[in-house]
């Protein structure tokens, strides 16, 4: 599948992240309040958005009480959590597709941050991208052992891959969860879960042009409101500094 070099790059990234709980949870928390209101309530048995949001939050180890107060705030039970969803898109370096997506209290202060990045990198927000990218549900386990595979595709998973890194089971955005919670309910709690977008087609990128974009992607990543960045390049000998 078009896009699977992001997955191995955060099981390389992982460690680095971890040194970035702080950003790494707010992020988070900004989803599941998100998720709350784009659902209409705070009970997951009947919110899938929220459902999704909390399995992603779980695999990054945010805290229950976190969890709990998030939901709380975007209820109206305490003040905060007014975050609504934006997209922007446009052409990073090299002419690559990209793909933006952001929470954010303040429109025209996470516009502002955003353009300012393209700029910077050479890139530009022009154009419509959304089209070349496809949703898919994303879960990523250290172990791939045969017994592993059978259990995800019994739970429904449409796709497999396989690499030194373990195995990555991809999913229709509707099944996510339930894949999740069996592979949990069975003792193998997934590394990465999460809803996530991937290039119909890759960008091929000399060495050059492959580090600009990688440089231009963490920029945009960095700043608070982003919440995910995509791209068409193929960025699968990049290494991603964080």
């Amino acid at each position: 599948m078009a896009g699977h070099s992001k997955w191995t790059q955060i099981k390389r990234k992982k460690a680095v992240n971890d040194r970035q709980r702080g950003k790494i949870i707010s992020k988070h928390i900004r989803a599941i309040q998100s998720a709350v209101r784009e659902g209409g309530g705070g009970d997951p048995t009947s919110n899938l958005p929220l459902k999704n949001a909390l399995s992603a939050a779980k695999t990054d180890d945010v805290p229950q009480d976190n969890i709990d107060r998030a939901i709380d705030r975007a209820l109206g039970g305490a003040e905060g959590g007014d975050y609504e969803p934006v997209q922007y898109e446009g052409y990073g370096p090299a002419g690559v597709a990209v793909l933006v997506e952001a929470l954010t209290d303040n429109r025209n202060r996470t516009a502002s941050e955003v353009r300012h990045v393209f700029t910077k990198h050479g890139g530009n927000m022009s154009g419509s991208t959304a089209w070349q990218f496809e949703t898919k549900g994303v879960v990523v386990l250290e172990a791939a052992d045969e017994a592993l595979q059978e259990l995800a595709i019994d739970l429904g998973a449409e796709d497999l891959e396989i690499d030194e890194g373990g195995l990555t089971v991809y999913t229709s955005p509707t099944d996510l969860y339930q894949v999740v919670d069996g592979l949990q309910r069975a003792g193998r709690a997934p590394e990465v879960s999460q809803l996530s977008k991937f290039a119909q087609t890759e960008t091929e990128l000399a060495r050059a042009d492959a580090e600009k974009v990688v440089r231009f992607i963490e920029a945009l990543e960095d700043l608070d409101d982003v919440q995910n960045v995509y791209s068409t390049a193929n960025l699968d000998d990049v290494e991603l500094v964080g």
